[in-house]
């Protein structure tokens, strides 16, 4: 059984989409074990409590160093064996790398190595591919490493671009793509089509 650590800052989507595909039988080889956010309202925090899903607040702001040692022993003690990034808005720190390297996952809403790095995020993502005048985006998933949206790429799907879309609607269709691309990847973890670490 695979066991997945979610780390969220606000809604945590593709974290939700993961545990509904759980839910309907279609990750039967895979369960979340700890759900966990560096904001204590954290809407992403209240739906794994509704799913009897534990969870833990740790907070990051100025208590980087701390906040590292705690989420490393936090999925230590979960079991994590893969650890997925939902909109969490935090760089990890070296103790959770170095921990889990090459089990930590992340999804960012293009295609990479476009349009990522720091501040590159949500709806920002969106409209600066708008702005530039693509006619594809996409979803990316990366191992996650020092640095933002610098980590190997593991899976991406395109997504194009209609010349009617504005940012809130393309933020729409590209989260669907994350969510079914993450889902995809956790089943080939899950069925061993990708081994871990990656």
């Amino acid at each position: 059984m695979l066991r997945i650590a979610a780390l969220a800052s606000n809604n945590g989507s593709s974290f939700r989409a993961i545990a509904a595909a759980i839910d309907e039988g279609r990750l039967d080889a895979a369960v979340v074990s700890l759900v966990v956010s560096n904001r204590s309202n954290a809407s992403a925090l209240d739906h794994a409590r509704a799913r009897g899903i534990a969870t833990l607040h740790i907070p990051t702001k100025g208590v980087e160093d701390a906040a590292d040692e705690m989420l490393r022993d936090a999925l230590i003690a979960a079991g994590a064996d893969l650890v997925i990034l939902s909109g969490y808005l935090r760089k990890l720190g070296p103790k959770t790398l170095s921990a889990f390297q090459g089990r930590i996952l992340n999804v960012h809403p293009g295609l990479l190595p476009g349009y990522g790095g720091p501040g590159m995020y949500g709806r920002r993502v969106h409209q600066a591919v708008l702005e530039a005048g693509e006619a594809v985006t996409g979803a990316t998933i990366h191992l996650v490493d020092a640095e933002y949206d610098q980590g190997r790429i593991i899976a991406a799907e395109e997504v194009r671009i209609d010349p009617s879309d504005d940012a809130a609607a393309l933020e729409q269709r590209v989260m669907q793509a994350e969510c079914a691309l993450f889902i995809q990847t956790v089943e080939r973890i899950a069925a061993g089509a990708l081994s871990l670490p990656l």
